[in-house]
Parts: structure tokens; sequence; C-alpha cells
């Protein structure tokens, strides 16, 4: 690995544990503000935020996208993921709620052949299977006591890996700024209408006022935390690549339970580390595959 590839590594590594730092301040708030809500605050900001750059660096022609249907499929994904994904942080401990999540990239390569056509290896449903196993693993001791909420960060590893899938459709449809923008810019609207549908719902345990000025800049650190930790790993793959940066995601397992044995007393116990093993070997596997088939593949097009 050349110096400039080491660098790209760094980045991508230190955008991952930033991410997951964001993780631990969006748990912090559980009980003070339902997480829905904490959702649509986060993207809102992150939309502004978002919007003010690519307006300052691409003017407002940067605002017109190629594909809008396609830019909304991905607001809506988002917007479930991480609605599911806040949810669960909320009402489970940090790792398993982020283990399961590392569902998502195997899903992501079979919902690649459903969506787009893409040629699947057999090996990724045998993959699949595989995870889902250690995601059992995960679930087992948590539905007793949640039920089906149980279920949460499956859905948001669902809804994430079909977000992955428009955004490979709509790769080459602008720059990296302009995509985080227009995901953000689609994915707030469809929360806060969210959020304010469950408030007027006239349920009482959805109802919530407004947040305290610690819980609003709480959501502000977290919308920056994403973007700037976005950021990195993709100047990390734009150094390195994305064979080599794609391993690198798991070092938000060791950062999860770090934080949450140090802030919120979380100790994974057994199944949980075993299920998590599972899936993370399953996800590496699947990576040093395909790594190895596209290099058979290159070799094979430069006999030909």
């Amino acid at each position: 690995m050349t110096p400039h590839e080491r660098s790209g590594l760094a980045y991508a590594v230190t955008g991952f544990a930033v991410l997951s730092c964001g993780d631990a301040v969006v748990k912090s708030m559980a009980g003070e503000w339902p997480p829905y809500a904490v959702a649509a605050l986060r993207f809102a900001i992150g939309a502004i935020g978002l919007s003010v750059l690519l307006w300052r660096k691409e003017g407002v022609e940067a605002f017109r996208p190629q594909n809008w249907k396609l830019q909304l499929a991905r607001g809506i994904c988002l917007a479930f993921a991480s609605a599911c994904f806040f949810t669960a942080l909320f009402i489970m401990p940090m790792a398993e709620a982020m283990a399961i999540g590392f569902l998502a990239p195997i899903l992501t390569q079979a919902f690649a052949g459903l969506f787009l056509r893409e040629k699947v290896r057999p090996k990724v449903y045998l993959v699949s299977v595989a995870a889902l196993a250690g995601v059992a693993m995960i679930l087992r001791p948590n539905l007793a006591e949640l039920g089906l909420a149980a279920f949460l960060p499956v859905g948001s590893a669902i809804f994430f890996a079909l977000m992955m899938v428009a955004n490979r459709a709509s790769a080459g449809q602008g720059s990296a700024l302009s995509a985080q923008a227009f995901i953000a810019l689609f994915c707030a609207p469809i929360l806060i209408v969210g959020a304010t549908a469950a408030k007027f719902s006239g349920v009482p345990s959805l109802d919530f006022g407004w947040p305290s000025w610690d819980v609003a800049a709480r959501c502000a650190v977290v919308a920056v935390t994403a973007s700037t930790a976005h950021w990195l790993a993709y100047i990390g793959t734009t150094r390195a690549g994305a064979a080599q940066v794609a391993p690198a995601i798991y070092v938000q397992m060791l950062v999860v339970v770090v934080l949450g044995w140090a802030f919120f007393g979380e100790i994974p116990d057994t199944m949980t580390l075993i299920g998590a093993s599972v899936i993370i070997a399953s996800g590496l596997y699947l990576w040093r595959d395909g790594v190895r088939a596209g290099k058979i593949a290159e070799l094979q097009a430069e006999r030909t």
C-alpha cells in the first residue's frame, strides 16, 4: 500500500469513527425528545447546511436534479432508515443496533441484482443466510423484552441497503456534494411531515413539545459530524479506492462498544459478540471475494 493509499485509509477510518460518535450523541437524547423528531431536526439542519455549501460552490443550477424521482427514492429510504435506527438506538444497546446495521452492505449486493439487474454471485445469497443467522443471535434476547420493536435495526438495514442501490443508480448525476445535498433535501421534509403527523395524531405517547436548547445543539452536532464523516470517507475512497476502504466501516463496531460501555454502561453479552462476529465476517468475506473476482475479470480483459 502506497503512502497515498495509507492516508486514504486513515481518512476513511476517521470518518467512520466520527459517524459512530454521532450515534452516541443521538443515544444521549433518549427520553428527552422522540427519535423521529430528533431525526427530523437533524436532517433539517443538515439540509440547510449542505444547501448553503452547494449554492456557494456550484451555484443555483446545481439544485436541478437530473432524475428527481430517483432522488426522492433516495430521500424516502434514508428517512425510514434513519427513523428506524434512531429509535433502535433509544431502546437498544448501541452495539446490538450497530451490529445488525452491518447487514446493509450484504443486502445491498443482493438488492442490486433484484433492482439493477446486476449479476449477483451465488455466494452472496449463501453469505446473506449466514449473516441473518448472526442477526438472529443478537435479536433472540431482545425479542422477549422489546417484541417487534427489536426488528427496528433490521428495518433500518433494509432501507439503508435500498438507499445504496438508489445511490448506485444515480451515480454520475452530479457531484458528491450535490448527492449529499439532494438526499438531505428530500429526506428532511419526509421526516418533518412524519414527526408533525405523530404530534397531532392524538396519541399521547407520540406528542412532544419544543426541544430544549441542548437537544437542538446535539442535533446540530450530529448533523455536522455526519456530514464530516461522509466527507472523510469520500476523501478516503478517492485516495485509496473503494476496495481498500470498504472494510474500514467495521471500525464503527469497536468505537460503538467503547462508547456504549464508557457513557451508557452497556457491555455486550457473549451472544451479541458472536452474532456481530458472524455478520462482520460475512461482510468481509463478500468484500474479499468481490476484490478477487474483480482482479480476475481485469486479467481476463487484458488477455483479450
